[in-house]
């Protein structure tokens, strides 16, 4: 088969076409540089050429949408210290409902901003898909708040629906700013659907309902949406459903596995690679991981990726080790 561009690779991944080798991305926090949109474009597309990734996952600090909203945030500014919350913006119920929208541009959605537009810039033409890295409404409020959210919209829903809406508001103009960028898509994290923190029918209440708006806005002139289903009990069959192309999820240390998720959905699943498990696995190791969830999985309509965030401690040979891994695995597995 003829070497496929990077473009190439994810788009035919996502119709569950035939690749010359399976779509490989991993990504990690780099704390060291991403308070700088220059210098966190420079290290992201240095790391791209490092491990040959077929799509980057931009990767701002994790708080950076709720910071806007007054979150107060402690940055380290060091390889292995990401930045953390220090202080909730939210300390009342009442507080929900003086909460306002801000610009898409502004603070630090606009810093985020400046990051895809360096990445066009600094890429210069080179056909790399890269998608930005968002949050689900609720899951920006729950940064805001911390775990008195789901206390607060059980007893003053409409004070914390005031503040979804607000949210709802900067997190699409977010989303249309970014597209003057070149962004193939957005990588739409939600942290707060599980059943651990409330039920699925309050989900759909307090989640759904503003996360299909943020969607609708995603899925305008862009090809390449992932839904990131986060942590241990999830609603995954209701994200699932979900209008995005592909889904990614901790498939190999909760539930549903690669295999059982193929028969949830058709849309292309990213994952395969247990990012825990990479922090101390051997690098001959990786090759026989990779191996296991193809075997369940199947090597279309399938991308491997860390579940989530690798951990900045996980030693950098294995990040090559599962880049050479990928080689050979569709043409051994499409039988």
């Amino acid at each position: 088969m003829n070497k496929m561009t990077k473009k190439e690779r994810v788009l035919a991944a996502i119709n569950k076409e035939k690749v010359d080798r399976i779509p490989f991305s991993i990504w990690f926090h780099m704390p060291e540089v991403d308070q700088d949109a220059v210098a966190l474009a420079e290290k992201t597309i240095e790391y791209a050429h490092l491990y040959d990734v077929d799509f980057i996952k931009m990767m701002p600090y994790g708080n950076y949408g709720a910071h806007d909203f007054g979150l107060s945030c402690t940055f380290y500014c060091t390889e292995t210290q990401p930045v953390f919350e220090r202080k909730f913006a939210i300390n009342s119920v009442e507080e929900w409902n003086e909460l306002e929208a801000v610009p898409g541009y502004f603070g630090e959605h606009g810093k985020t901003l400046q990051f895809a537009k360096e990445l066009q810039k600094q890429l210069k033409g080179e056909e790399i898909p890269y998608v930005q890295t968002i949050f689900s409404p609720l899951t920006t409020a729950k940064k805001l708040a911390g775990m008195r959210i789901f206390d607060d919209l059980r007893s003053n829903p409409e004070y914390v629906h005031h503040a979804l809406e607000e949210i709802t508001k900067t997190t699409i103009d977010f989303v249309k700013a970014n597209k003057k960028y070149g962004v193939a898509g957005f990588f739409f994290a939600s942290q707060c659907s599980s059943t651990d923190f409330m039920t699925e029918e309050e989900y759909k209440e307090f989640g759904t309902k503003y996360d299909l708006q943020v969607l609708e806005a995603c899925n305008e002139d862009t090809y390449f949406n992932i839904v990131h289903i986060h942590g241990d009990n999830t609603m995954f069959e209701l994200l699932a459903d979900y209008p995005v192309q592909c889904i990614n999820w901790h498939d190999r240390w909760t539930v549903p596995s690669m295999e059982e998720a193929r028969k949830i959905t058709d849309k292309c699943l990213l994952g395969g690679i247990n990012e825990k498990w990479l922090t101390t696995a051997e690098a001959h190791e990786v090759k026989e991981h990779l191996r296991e969830v193809i075997r369940e999985a199947g090597p279309r309509g399938m991308m491997l990726t860390p579940g989530c965030v690798a951990a900045l401690e996980t030693p950098k040979v294995n990040f090559y080790a599962a880049r050479t891994a990928v080689e050979g695995l569709f043409e051994e597995f499409d039988k």
